[in-house]
C-alpha cells in the first residue's frame, strides 16, 4: 500500500483496480477491503487541557495557594512552562489554540458575543485556518471536545444552525459541552453533538458540571479503545471552570477556610518564595507594581476583609475540586494503559485571572458588568451560601492581582504579563525523558498546534476540504522537550486586546496599558489610542516587568512600536476597538443578529432553548409578550415563556392557576403583577412593558392582561441594560437553568397544560421611538 500524502486532506483514496473478469472469482488481482486513514506509525494520543481564568500565581504547581494534585502530579511527571502566553481573554485563546494562528488572523480579536463587521474581530473562522480537530480527525484520529467552546458565532447558535462552526462541524466526532462565555456548573445548558440536553441528575442527587463532563470523556475514550484499539485518539478538555460562577461543594471550599486571612499583599509574597523555590521564576525575580486604584489588605475594613478572604476560599475550593476531576481522567487513561504514549498538554488559564468583580467582589457578576456593587455587608450576610445554586460569586481585583504573582495587571490586560503568562505543563513519558524539568522558552499558545503534528509526524496540510491553508503561525515547542538549553525559536509575538497592547521580540517588550479591566461599562469622554503612554521592559533582566526603562531607552522604544505596527497590520489587528459591555448589543458592534430588524416573532410550543444572542432583544426598550394556551379542568401551573434566571431575567407564568409576570433585577429584586385565576378552556395572557425611555437600564410598567381584560400594572424601577446572563437562555413553555423567580421550581416547572404559542413584539430601535408617549400609546394600540 502506498503512503498518502497528508499535504491534502482529506486524504485521497486509494483507487482500486478495474475489473478483470464479470465473475468475483476469477478476479485478479483480487480486490482487497479498503483500508482507513491512520494516523503515521507511533503518533500519540493526544490530550489538551485547558482551564479558564486562572492566573500564573493560582496553582500549587507555580507555586500558588490552590491545592491542585494532578497539575503537581503531571508537573512532577513532566515538564513546567514558565514563560506560556494566552492572548488575555477567553474566546481569542481558544480560537489561537485550535488554529495555531493569532487570535485575529482567525477573526477572534476579542470575545463571539463582542464581535463586529471587522476582518480581525468577526467572530468567524476562516475555513483557510483549519483547526487540530479536522487536521487530526482528517489523519485518522478519533477526536472528541468536552466541556467550553467559546468560538461559535453568537447568531449560529440556536437550532436553526448553521453548525459548521459548531465544535461537530469543525473537526469533532463528539461534543459535550455548552458554547457560551461561562455556566452555571449546578443548572448548566448543555449540548450533545448539536442537540440540546439536560443533564441526568440534579444537584441534590450529586450533580456538577465538572464532574459530567470528565464522565462522558472518560466514557468516550473507553469506548475508542475499546472499539478501535488502532486509532489513536485526541480529546480536548475545556472547563468553564475556574470562571465564574464560582459553583463546588462545600467541602472544597471548607478546606480553605481561614487560609486567606492574611490577605492579598501577603499572598503575594508568599507565593514569590514559593516560585522562587520550585525554580519557575529566577531568584533575583521582584514582585511587579500594584495596580492603581486598587487597595491594600490593610486599607480594608474587618468587614470587606472577611468577604474578601471567603470570596477567595470558594475560588481555591472550586480550582481543587475542578483539578480533581482532571486526575480521575488521568488516572482513567492509567488504567487502560495509555497515559505513557499520550501527549498530555495542561494549560493553567485560558488568560490571567480576572478582575471583573471589582474592587469588592460580588455575589453576582452580572451586576459589577452593569454597574452595580455588592457591599462586603451584603456579601457576609450571605457567606454561608457561597458556591450554592444561589450565588455567581466573583472575588475582588486585590485577589486577581494576587493569583497573577509575580506579575501586574490581569485578564483584558494584554499589554502585561498579569493577564497573558499561564502555567503549562507537558506530560509524556514516551516522548519526554526528563522528569520534573522546567523549560523557560518564551512560547505563546499558538504553538500548541504545530507541536502536537509534529509529535504525530504530520506535516501541516496546504489544503482542507479544498480550500488553501493560510501559514499556521506558532512555533513547535517539540525542540524544547528534550533540551532545557535550547535557544528559543519564538522571537517575537505581539499582544492585543480591547485596545491594550504590546509587542515582544528577543525578551525586550514594549506595553501599552489602554483600560481598566474593572471598568466595563465605559462612561465619560472617549479615550484616544494616541494619548496611551507606552512602557518598555528588559524581560531579559527584569523577568516580571517591574522596571519600565522607556525613558532611558527611547530609541528601543520606538523600534519595537514600529514591530508592533507592522505586526498588527501582518495579522489584521486595526482598526482598534476599545468598547467592551456596549459591544454586547450587535446593532452597535456591527455585526448581523438573528433576529435582524423584525419587530414580532412567534415560537410554537416545542421550540427549542434559545441564547441570549438569538432571542428577541426586549431590553431598553417597550416591548409586549402574548402567551395562548389552554387551561385543563383541575388547572394547571408553569413556565409559558422566559428568559435569564436567578441573578437577572423575566417570565411569564401560571402561579396558583394565575397567570403572573415577573421582572427579576440582578436578583435583588423581583417584581412581579398577577391576574385573576383562570377558568378551563383556552386563554390569552399579553404583559405590555412600557419602558422610560432616556437610556439604557432604565425603569418602566408592566401591564398583564388576560382574554384583553387587564388584570394589573406593576412598576418595575430599573432594568437589565446590557446582558440577562451568558449562562442562561430563552424558553418556550419551560425555564431551564436556575429559575427567574422562586414561585417554581428549577428545571422541573414546565407548562402543565397545552400552550399553543407564543409571540414577542418589539418596538423600533433600542430606546428610540418610545421617548414620547404618543409613540407608546401606537404601540399598545396596536396589540390591544
Amino acid at each position: 500500500m502506498s503512503v498518502p500524502s497528508r499535504e491534502q486532506l482529506p486524504i485521497t483514496e486509494e483507487q482500486q483496480s478495474s475489473p478483470t473478469s464479470t465473475d468475483i472469482r476469477d478476479q485478479d488481482p483480487a480486490y482487497e477491503p479498503q483500508q482507513p486513514v491512520r494516523p503515521p506509525e507511533g503518533a500519540p494520543n493526544v490530550v489538551v487541557v485547558l482551564l479558564d481564568d486562572m492566573g500564573f500565581g493560582a496553582p500549587s504547581a507555580f507555586g500558588g495557594p490552590c491545592e491542585m494534585p494532578t497539575a503537581d502530579r503531571l508537573a512532577r511527571d513532566g515538564l513546567r512552562y514558565s514563560r506560556f502566553h494566552v492572548t488575555a481573554v477567553c474566546s481569542p485563546t481558544r480560537q489561537s489554540l485550535l488554529t495555531g494562528r493569532n487570535h485575529h488572523s482567525v477573526g477572534m480579536g476579542v470575545t463571539t458575543e463582542m464581535a463586529s463587521a471587522a476582518p480581525g474581530y468577526s467572530g468567524i473562522r476562516p475555513r483557510s485556518a483549519a483547526t487540530i480537530g479536522q487536521v487530526l480527525q482528517g489523519n485518522g484520529y478519533n477526536t472528541a471536545a468536552f466541556g467550553k467552546w467559546h468560538q461559535t458565532p453568537a447568531r449560529d447558535v440556536s437550532v436553526a444552525g448553521p453548525f459548521d462552526r459548531w465544535p461537530t462541524g469543525e473537526g469533532f466526532d463528539k461534543f459535550y459541552g455548552f458554547l457560551c462565555a461561562e455556566m452555571n456548573h449546578w443548572y448548566p445548558v448543555l449540548f450533545d453533538n448539536t442537540t440540546p440536553v439536560e443533564p441526568s441528575r440534579t444537584p441534590e442527587e450529586g450533580y456538577h458540571l465538572s464532574e459530567d463532563q470528565v464522565d462522558q470523556a472518560i466514557d468516550w475514550v473507553r469506548d475508542q479503545r475499546a472499539l478501535k484499539p488502532e486509532n489513536p485518539f485526541f480529546t480536548y478538555l475545556s472547563f468553564g471552570a475556574t470562571h465564574a460562577p464560582y459553583h463546588v461543594p462545600q467541602e472544597y471550599r471548607d478546606k480553605y477556610r481561614g487560609q486567606f486571612d492574611h490577605g492579598w499583599d501577603r499572598q503575594r509574597e508568599i507565593t514569590l518564595q514559593c516560585q522562587k523555590d520550585l525554580g519557575v521564576v529566577p531568584p533575583d525575580a521582584e514582585l511587579a507594581p500594584w495596580a492603581e486604584g486598587v487597595p491594600h489588605w490593610d486599607e480594608l475594613s474587618e468587614a470587606e476583609q472577611r468577604s474578601a478572604a471567603s470570596l477567595m476560599e470558594l475560588y481555591a475550593g472550586f480550582a481543587e475540586h475542578t483539578d480533581v476531576q482532571i486526575g480521575r481522567f488521568v488516572d482513567a487513561l492509567e488504567e487502560m494503559g495509555e497515559l505513557d504514549d499520550t501527549l498530555f498538554v495542561y494549560i493553567l488559564g485560558d488568560n490571567g485571572a480576572s478582575a471583573e468583580g471589582g474592587l469588592g467582589g460580588t455575589l453576582n457578576e452580572h451586576r459589577v458588568a452593569s454597574g452595580i456593587e455588592d457591599s462586603a455587608e451584603f456579601i457576609n450576610e450571605h457567606s454561608e451560601s457561597l458556591g450554592d445554586a444561589t450565588t455567581h460569586a466573583h472575588y475582588p481585583v486585590g485577589w486577581a492581582l494576587a493569583m497573577n504573582t509575580p506579575y501586574q495587571w490581569t485578564k483584558q490586560v494584554a499589554s502585561h504579563f498579569g493577564g497573558t503568562r499561564d502555567g503549562m505543563l507537558v506530560h509524556w513519558p514516551r516522548g519526554i525523558a526528563e522528569r520534573g524539568g522546567i523549560r523557560h522558552q518564551f512560547h505563546h499558545v499558538i504553538d500548541v498546534l504545530p507541536t502536537v503534528l509534529e509529535a504525530a509526524g504530520l506535516p501541516q496540510p496546504h489544503s482542507v476540504d479544498g480550500v488553501s491553508q493560510q501559514p499556521v503561525e506558532g512555533t513547535s515547542m517539540l525542540y524544547s522537550f528534550n533540551d532545557a538549553q535550547a535557544p528559543d525559536q519564538h522571537r517575537v509575538q505581539y499582544f492585543e486586546m480591547v485596545g491594550n497592547r504590546g509587542i515582544y521580540h528577543d525578551g525586550w517588550m514594549a506595553v501599552t496599558r489602554h483600560g481598566t479591566p474593572w471598568e466595563m461599562v465605559q462612561e465619560g469622554q472617549r479615550r484616544y489610542f494616541d494619548d496611551d503612554r507606552w512602557e518598555l521592559y528588559d524581560t531579559n533582566t527584569d523577568w516580571t516587568q517591574a522596571h519600565d526603562l522607556s525613558a532611558e531607552h527611547p530609541g528601543k522604544l520606538r523600534e519595537l512600536q514600529q514591530l508592533f505596527l507592522i505586526e498588527a497590520s501582518k495579522h489584521q489587528v486595526f482598526p482598534l476597538d476599545d468598547r467592551m459591555t456596549e459591544r454586547e448589543n450587535p446593532k452597535e458592534a456591527g455585526r448581523l443578529d438573528l433576529m435582524g430588524e423584525r419587530r414580532s416573532v412567534t415560537f410554537h410550543a416545542n421550540a427549542k432553548r434559545l441564547t441570549e444572542e438569538t432571542a428577541p432583544n426586549v431590553k431598553n426598550r417597550s416591548h409586549s409578550v402574548t402567551a395562548v394556551f389552554d387551561v385543563p379542568e383541575g388547572g394547571a401551573e408553569g413556565v409559558l415563556v422566559a428568559q435569564g434566571g436567578r441573578f437577572g431575567g423575566w417570565s411569564l407564568y401560571v402561579h396558583e392557576g394565575r397567570p403572573t409576570y415577573a421582572y427579576n433585577y440582578f436578583g435583588l429584586e423581583v417584581y412581579k403583577v398577577r391576574g385573576a385565576e383562570l377558568t378551563p378552556g383556552r386563554h390569552e395572557v399579553r404583559m405590555d412593558f412600557e419602558y422610560d425611555g432616556g437610556g439604557v437600564g432604565k425603569g418602566g410598567n408592566a401591564t398583564l392582561y388576560a382574554d384583553a381584560r387587564k388584570e394589573g400594572e406593576q412598576r418595575v424601577s430599573g432594568t437589565i441594560p446590557y446582558y440577562f446572563a451568558f449562562d442562561e437562555t430563552f424558553d418556550i413553555g419551560v425555564d431551564r437553568a436556575s429559575p427567574v423567580t422562586d414561585d417554581y421550581e428549577p428545571v422541573n416547572n414546565g407548562y402543565g397544560g397545552r400552550l399553543q404559542s407564543v409571540r414577542v413584539d418589539l418596538s423600533g430601535d433600542v430606546d428610540s421611538d418610545w421617548q414620547d408617549s404618543d409613540a407608546r400609546e401606537r404601540f399598545r394600540t396596536a396589540h390591544e
